[in-house]
């Protein structure tokens, strides 16, 4: 005879009362978890920029040479006026309490004053960084599109001639030292080339125009500059989008999608590319921080007015206060813009937001 499980009683003080919403409760943890990722993420931030602020400190006195020799060079100068600029500079003091002086002075936002300019590094960091973000952003906004645009076509033409052709050039561009191919270009549209004649500024950012041709005049000052970073840093995109995409081809949603009918533009655009695009997106971000820190040789190479001439300026002085200010700046951009790529991926995609 079978036997029947006796049915368990009721607890004496009533009905176990039902628990919050499944659904509910995972959404609090991953929340909970997110935060908690985040906080990660922030901390390891502060301490790389510690650690920069420390490197940029010692690295930048190994340099050779005396920056109170370097600047007064050539000139008519007694040792007692030499004397006068080390102790107003704080070269007189010992190592260690010119780095306790100088965290103490940027933990306020104090980052010294340059040495060549005789003003506060900030203010000649806030003067040189707009030209250097008009430049990086439009570059890297012309550059993002186009190395989605042709990455997405040479992954869907996969063997064609287009893709061979777009894959080779993008690794030989992306190879290519940034300074090198500024100074091609100069000598090509800048300079001529036999009877061709120069199509561009060889440098600097404007000639003193104004109003309407004072915009023109700074745009056609920045084409040689712009073409060059997008030559160099478009290959990378291209090459992580193609990639991102060929591992998307053989998946069977996609073979699902075609079976429903849709064309395969559709299946293209609606399926494939949008989830390509996940690696490229977190690229997108490094890539400006990156273009942002990576600007000084092409700067230098065409005279632009911004961070990165600024910087070789004073390296060659050394201007310390000034090195250390920008040598920080581009350090925090690039750890910044690599945050952010670790924070959004994770709402970009749910299955690591789910980790």
């Amino acid at each position: 005879m079978t036997q029947i499980a006796p049915v368990p009683a009721a607890p004496a003080d009533g009905p176990v009362p039902a628990g919050p919403p499944a659904g509910r409760s995972g959404s609090g943890n991953r929340t909970l978890t997110y935060l908690r990722y985040v906080a990660g993420k922030l901390l390891g931030a502060v301490v790389s920029l510690l650690a920069v602020l420390v490197t940029s400190f010692f690295l930048f006195r190994l340099i050779p040479g005396d920056p109170v020799t370097q600047m007064t060079r050539g000139r008519p100068i007694s040792q007692e006026q030499l004397d006068a600029l080390r102790i107003e500079f704080g070269l007189d003091l010992p190592v260690w309490q010119q780095f306790l002086d100088y965290c103490g002075n940027v933990l306020t936002g104090d980052f010294g004053t340059s040495y060549q300019f005789r003003a506060p590094v900030m203010d000649k960091i806030g003067e040189a960084v707009l030209p250097t973000l008009l430049l990086t952003f439009t570059a890297f906004v012309i550059y993002t599109a186009l190395g989605i645009f042709l990455g997405t076509r040479s992954a869907w033409r996969h063997n064609s001639r287009g893709d061979k052709v777009n894959t080779g050039l993008a690794l030989v561009l992306f190879s290519v030292p940034s300074f090198w191919l500024g100074l091609l270009a100069i000598i090509i549209l800048a300079n001529g080339v036999g009877p061709l004649p120069g199509l561009f500024p060889t440098g600097g950012m404007e000639t003193g125009e104004e109003g309407l041709d004072h915009v023109l005049d700074v745009a056609h000052h920045m084409v040689l500059p712009v073409l060059t970073l997008v030559a160099v840093d478009y290959g990378q995109t291209l090459l992580v989008t193609r990639s991102a995409l060929l591992d998307e081809m053989g998946s069977d949603y996609l073979t699902t999608a075609r079976a429903k009918g849709l064309r395969d533009d559709q299946v293209r655009t609606r399926h494939a590319v949008p989830n390509a695009l996940l690696p490229t997106m977190t690229l997108i971000f490094v890539n400006l921080g990156r273009t942002v820190a990576g600007v000084i040789l092409v700067e230098t190479v065409f005279s632009w007015p911004g961070l990165g001439s600024l910087f070789y300026q004073a390296l060659s002085v050394p201007d310390l206060p000034l090195v250390q200010g920008l040598f920080f700046f581009f350090a925090a951009t690039m750890i910044v813009a690599n945050m952010l790529a670790d924070l959004i991926y994770p709402l970009l995609d749910p299955r690591v937001g789910n980790q």
